[in-house]
């Protein structure tokens, strides 16, 4: 079964107005600092709910980046025994859809970072720093130190989990919706860390499901052609 107009609408057009909409209403209404300021940073003395604790700084960031290291590595290791193993050689689309999704999403996310200059929550004057607090694409003074905190790095590791979805659809309904529900469970898990460390705001996060799933869709629509189950 071809890829139909149905799809694209479900699966990129409904996705991105969905995702333009939320960035609208958190630029419109500064759900960014609303959010921050009433759940996870003090505005008195700058420290931030998951600053310097056990379960923010290692389990869930440090342990739960090298989780997702392992989750890569396995997709990598998984995917070469294909060639060699019978049982897994008709799962290898499948793998090899999951090994560049889990590449390609955090890689790209971390040259965004570069690129954007935007600083953390935390390096802002108010919230632990001394850097005046600039909107999303606004025009950055001469004279700051660069950043690199958008989009948010963390939480694309596991966004890439999107893939499972869409790998998922080319076996059956169920198998896609328990995918979608890992990714984002787990997206919201490392998203909610990074935020309550003051490394992200909630919009740093939306931007990086948003490239995760685009990238994600991207891989499926390529590398599926043709054999769309809905």
């Amino acid at each position: 079964m071809k890829f139909s107009a149905r799809f694209d609408v479900w699966h990129a057009w409904l996705p991105l107005t969905v995702f333009v909409l939320a960035i609208a209403v958190i630029m419109s209404l500064d759900v960014d600092r609303r959010l921050a300021e009433g759940l996870f940073v003090d505005t008195q003395t700058g420290h931030w709910l998951g600053e310097g604790t056990f379960w923010a700084d290692t389990l869930l960031h440090r342990w739960g980046r090298n989780f997702a290291r392992l989750l890569g590595v396995a997709g990598i290791v998984a995917l070469l025994l294909s060639f060699k193993l019978p049982r897994l050689r008709p799962h290898r689309r499948a793998l090899g859809h999951y090994v560049a999704c889990m590449a390609v999403v955090p890689l790209l996310v971390d040259g965004l970072k570069i690129a954007t200059n935007v600083d953390c929550p935390r390096d802002l004057q108010g919230y632990g720093g001394d850097r005046p607090y600039i909107e999303l694409f606004g025009d950055r003074p001469d004279g700051l130190p660069r950043a690199e905190c958008f989009p948010g790095a963390h939480s694309s590791s596991a966004f890439a989990l999107f893939c499972l979805y869409f790998i998922g659809l080319a076996y059956s309904r169920r198998m896609a919706m328990m995918g979608l529900s890992v990714a984002l469970a787990l997206g919201a898990v490392f998203s909610l860390d990074q935020q309550a460390r003051g490394a992200h705001f909630v919009s740093h996060d939306l931007w990086s499901a948003a490239i995760a799933w685009g990238i994600c869709y991207g891989f499926y629509r390529y590398l599926w052609r043709g054999e769309l189950r809905q």
